[in-house]
């Protein structure tokens, strides 16, 4: 078997079991195939940056055990000293120093094939000086972020730049995505777009008279059954638009909006949603796992999001699997997606836009399997099939 060792800041964790798990996702996958055909080895380090001092937030993740298995797995959280805010520049070089020794490890006991980084930003230009150092081929990916934000500042973009020259293989997760990396001056014949996966089993319609109810009832709150469902996935920050979605509700007559996910804009949300009048039609949720996810999706009407920028997000795809349309703004990767009516709408990013964009779909409703099966090409599988392609053309 071929070893691939991915080295990756985004990664679930038992203090954060919801981040990054489309990452995790991936690579399990990739390790399933490796054991189902022989091809495979996957190992992964998780680097854990940590102040001088680990306090709060911080306590928590010095606690995590160094090394584990999850899913055919290995995962090593090498930690490295980080500086809040202000420590941005250092840290591509912080990982990579405190994580060598151990790939060095892991390379005399099982020969590593290739070096992959599953972000680009601080995990590309880290990965792109182990690969250096190892002598073994790159590939570097990316998600949306690492490029709409991290290519805007000078020393990541330079940073960024280096290692995409060094690498010998970069993956985007969507096509708009693989024309702003070749935009910020990445080598575009170098670039192959390679699409999220998903869970089939869970993302998918579920359709029966009590779903409602049952949601209200794990959830805590009463979803009327004749109420418009509104749903927002995804992190609680400024790029991703709550607070637009939140004033949309506020002018859809009965809308209810449930907030899935966590973040610093809480408070702040919460604080608008009071002052516009609509406390009581907008449901803070936190973060939902796999199971409770699809069923909130497949109750809701429309899935809302009035995010800044996305590489492709893994809540438009889960929702359209669903069968749930998608309300979004013309971002990234939004247009490979959202192709046709049945889909959703892509919308100016302003609350009156999508105010109008979430009534078009209430007022004119598609078929659920119809929207599922804009989804159908999306599957962990098929992400890994592609995945284990993508590495072995590198390696001849």
């Amino acid at each position: 078997m071929k070893h691939v060792l991915a080295l990756s800041t985004l990664y679930p964790n038992s203090v954060n079991p919801r981040f990054g798990t489309f990452v995790a996702r991936s690579l399990e996958a990739l390790a399933k195939r490796g054991r189902d055909h022989s091809d495979w080895r996957v190992s992964v380090i998780n680097p854990i940056g940590l102040p001088p001092i680990a306090l709060g937030r911080y306590r928590a993740l010095s606690q995590l055990d160094p090394v584990g298995e999850e899913h055919g797995v290995t995962i090593h959280r090498p930690r490295f000293t980080l500086i809040p805010n202000i420590g941005a520049r250092r840290n591509a070089s912080a990982i990579a120093k405190a994580a060598l020794p151990l790939v060095e490890q892991i390379h005399a006991a099982t020969p590593i094939d290739i070096i992959d980084a599953q972000f680009f930003f601080p995990d590309g230009p880290a990965a792109a000086w182990i690969a250096g150092k190892l002598g073994v081929p790159l590939s570097l990916k990316a998600r949306g972020s690492d490029i709409t934000y991290w290519g805007g500042i000078d020393f990541a973009r330079e940073q960024m730049l280096e290692a995409a020259g060094q690498a010998d293989g970069l993956l985007a997760v969507s096509a708009a995505l693989a024309d702003q990396m070749a935009d910020i001056g990445m080598p575009r014949n170098k670039i192959r777009v390679h699409y999220t996966g998903l869970d089939r089993d869970r993302f998918r319609p579920l359709e029966h008279t009590q779903l409602r109810a049952q949601i209200g009832a794990e959830l805590g709150f009463v979803i009327p059954d004749n109420a418009p469902l509104l749903t927002c996935v995804g992190a609680l920050i400024e790029r991703k638009g709550q607070d637009i979605a939140i004033a949309a509700t506020a002018q859809i007559e009965g809308a209810r909006l449930i907030l899935v996910g966590k973040g610093d804009d809480e408070a702040h949300l919460r604080d608008l949603a009071r002052d516009l009048g609509v406390a009581e039609r907008v449901h803070f949720v936190g973060s939902l796992d796999h199971d409770l996810l699809p069923l909130v999706l497949s109750a809701s009407d429309v899935m809302v999001l009035p995010t800044r920028n996305e590489g492709l997000a893994n809540a438009w795809v889960e929702a359209l699997a669903c069968g749930t349309p998608v309300v979004t703004c013309d971002v990234g990767g939004a247009r490979e997606l959202i192709t046709n009516n049945t889909a959703g709408r892509l919308v100016e990013r302003n609350p009156e836009a999508v105010a109008a964009g979430i009534s078009e779909v209430l007022n004119n409703p598609p078929m659920r399997q119809a929207v599922a099966a804009l989804a159908e090409k999306f599957s962990w599988d098929t992400n890994a099939l592609e995945l284990a392609a993508h590495y072995e053309q590198l390696l001849r």
